[in-house]
């Protein structure tokens, strides 16, 4: 899956890379090559994180399935 992100200079050196798609998920590096790898391992971290709150707010008295779809 691909995912746009924003690429921007950094305050004192380096590169801020943030994924708007995916709320608080931010990263950095030294280059904008070390940036974009970076935000990667940052953007699978977070879906994680997502994911996993996602399952415990499902309650099992109810109908509702948790499911994953591919765009």
């Amino acid at each position: 899956m691909k995912y746009k992100v924003i690429v921007r200079s950094g305050e004192i050196s380096g590169y801020v890379v943030e994924c708007p798609a995916v709320p608080g998920c931010v990263s950095q590096g030294k280059t904008i090559k070390e940036a974009l790898e970076n935000i990667q391992d940052a953007i699978k971290g977070c879906l994680e994180v997502l994911n996993k709150r996602a399952e415990k707010k499902v309650n099992t008295s109810t109908k509702v399935r948790l499911m994953a779809v591919t765009v």
